[in-house]
């Protein structure tokens, strides 16, 4: 029995099927993508919701549908009883029940967004942390032993030492946002702890690339100047940012299947970038000058970040490829070839 409302190859008997949640967000299409090409068969869920424009998700989608070994099933990881008949499906599918539906589950379905979280908290808790306790209880239900989680480098806030080391203290989250996943990596310990559950917690450092969130500051200095737009920039635009390319997080999430027990990860470039250089370059690589305006700085924005990668490269091998120069050459040229629709994105 496959789950209705899916779109489905049937090419993948065999291959472990990995659940991917959020699997039509920024990070979540690439995992998806990279997963399919190594052979894995991977469900996707997602609920499409409008917290960004909507046409942004339906194009990494349609990326995904024709891939042999995909298939989509729209739900929301809040709604635990869709999500229960999701795992009791996969399971039926093979004639199994005491098998697990799913070799692993890599949780990438959550709100995102500093700014936003200070507007509307309740749908970051319910997504983040009742989304995350839902999808931990079913694994420990159905027997699931690897669990990935997507979390963030805004736990570190504004008071740590840099580079960023995963043993620094988080206990003064300046978002629900931030608090949010630190909520969520908590849950993902005890059950760890409970259930022997193998976790990997990964702290993803500003995320950038084709198709990424137009709520990130590199969408929307690259749409801002492409079309003449004033440039907003809050603060003096001197604090900095480790930009990391997508590819780069995609390949570093899938390295974390391994077995590794409980361990917090960066997946950061290592590289931080004042905002002034980014504009500077993206003025360069469009070729137009940026109308620059002002803004205050909001509060719950750090002034700086920076990932300590050592860990990554030592249990995981993983350091990253994609220079900051070139990732933004790639997202620029992405955005020409889909302006026609990309230039009526809100950012």
């Amino acid at each position: 029995m496959t789950p209705k409302n899916t779109v489905s190859s049937e090419a993948s008997h065999g291959k472990p099927k990995i659940l991917v949640t959020g699997c039509a967000g920024f990070i979540g299409w690439r995992v998806t993508e990279l997963l399919l090409a190594d052979g894995y068969a991977v469900v996707g869920v997602d609920n499409l919701n409008d917290a960004y424009d909507i046409r942004l998700k339906q194009w990494r989608l349609a990326q995904l549908e024709s891939k042999p070994g995909f298939t989509f099933q729209r739900l929301d990881i809040a709604d635990r009883d869709a999500l229960h008949k999701l795992f009791e499906g996969y399971q039926d599918d093979h004639h199994a029940s005491h098998s697990s539906p799913f070799s692993a589950i890599i949780n990438l379905a959550a709100r995102a967004g500093v700014r936003q979280s200070v507007e509307n908290p309740w749908i970051y808790y319910e997504t983040n942390v009742t989304g995350t306790l839902n999808l931990l209880e079913l694994a420990r239900a159905f027997g699931v032993s690897k669990f990935v989680l997507a979390s963030t480098s805004s736990l570190y806030g504004k008071d740590n030492p840099m580079p960023y080391r995963e043993d620094a203290n988080t206990d003064h989250p300046l978002s629900p946002y931030a608090a949010s996943k630190k909520a969520a990596e908590a849950l993902c310990y005890t059950y760890h702890y409970l259930y022997g559950i193998d976790v990997t917690v990964f702290r993803y450092f500003t995320v950038y690339g084709p198709a990424g969130r137009p709520d990130m500051s590199l969408f929307r200095f690259v749409q801002w100047i492409s079309e003449e737009r004033p440039v907003l920039v809050f603060g003096d635009g001197q604090q900095s940012r480790d930009f990391t390319y997508v590819d780069d997080i995609a390949r570093g999430t899938i390295a974390g299947l391994k077995p590794l027990g409980y361990e917090i990860i960066n997946l950061g470039s290592d590289t931080p970038v004042v905002l002034m250089d980014a504009i500077r370059l993206v003025e360069e690589r469009v070729g137009r000058k940026a109308q620059l305006e002002f803004k205050p700085r909001h509060p719950a924005d750090v002034l700086a970040t920076w990932a300590d990668i050592s860990k990554a490269e030592r249990l995981l091998g993983w350091r990253p490829r994609v220079g900051f120069e070139e990732g933004v050459q790639r997202l620029v040229d992405w955005y020409w070839q889909n302006r026609r629709w990309a230039r009526e994105i809100t950012t």
